[in-house]
């Protein structure tokens, strides 16, 4: 069998990993294409829990700041995630892929209400759990929402899906000299403004020792070999 050097991690997703090529919305085929890799490793035996933006829908920060009230924002923006859990929940059933999509929201008629010791139980038995609606308050970001239930799902890593190959001093999208690190310290993200994760997320991984790799979704077979322990992205870790 395989040896693999994680075998329970969490995956962060944004929304914009949903809306593929375009601006807003859901692509189904891009949601195909990373689903494939996430039951892939599923069969490989790494138990996988899923954090899902909603950007690709609707975002509570940008429309608190054109005059809407930030908490009635900020639950807009729940809502949006749960769809997106639904649309991945679909892709991943099609694919042979057990799934439970958990909201922090009550919604019963759609998903199961998140419980800390059920979610376990639903990875030990090898079924995807997709974690929705954030942590269920506002002023809180889907990235704090991955940090949270990657601590209490107890994984061994997050994984931060992006659409950049890891960290960099400065964004390469606009900089050709930008400089990739292989390894940066939660301190020196947070100092240097790195924008890996928002800063309540980056404490709390700090706090509780709980490693953070950033790479590029969107090179094929990239899921893999995170969790296989090869060297790709940036890790963040260390330097409390």
């Amino acid at each position: 069998m395989e040896t693999l050097r994680y075998s329970r991690v969490l995956l962060k997703l944004s929304g914009e990993a949903l809306a593929g090529d375009q601006k807003f919305g859901i692509d189904p085929k891009a949601i195909n294409t990373f689903c494939r890799e996430i039951a892939e490793v599923v069969q490989a035996g790494v138990q996988v829990a899923l954090v899902i933006g909603g950007g690709n829908i609707f975002r509570g920060m940008a429309a608190s700041e054109q005059g809407m009230e930030r908490v009635q924002a900020d639950y807009m923006g729940m809502l949006a995630t749960i769809m997106n859990a639904l649309a991945v929940q679909d892709a991943l059933e099609k694919m042979g892929c057990s799934t439970r999509v958990m909201t922090a929201i009550d919604m019963k008629e759609v998903a199961e209400p998140y419980i800390r010791r059920r979610a376990i139980r639903h990875l030990e038995k090898g079924r995807v759990v997709i974690c929705a609606g954030g942590t269920g308050n506002p002023y809180f970001t889907t990235d704090t929402a991955a940090a949270l239930r990657g601590m209490e799902l107890k994984v061994e890593a997050i994984l931060k899906a992006t659409k950049v190959d890891g960290v960099y001093d400065k964004d390469p999208r606009k900089h050709q000299d930008a400089v990739r690190y292989e390894c940066v310290t939660y301190l020196e993200t947070l100092e240097k403004r790195l924008g890996v994760m928002d800063s309540t997320a980056i404490s709390l991984a700090r706090d509780n020792c709980m490693p953070i790799i950033v790479f590029n979704l969107f090179k094929e077979g990239n899921i893999h070999r995170v969790v296989s322990g090869e060297p790709v992205g940036t890790i963040v870790q260390g330097g409390n």
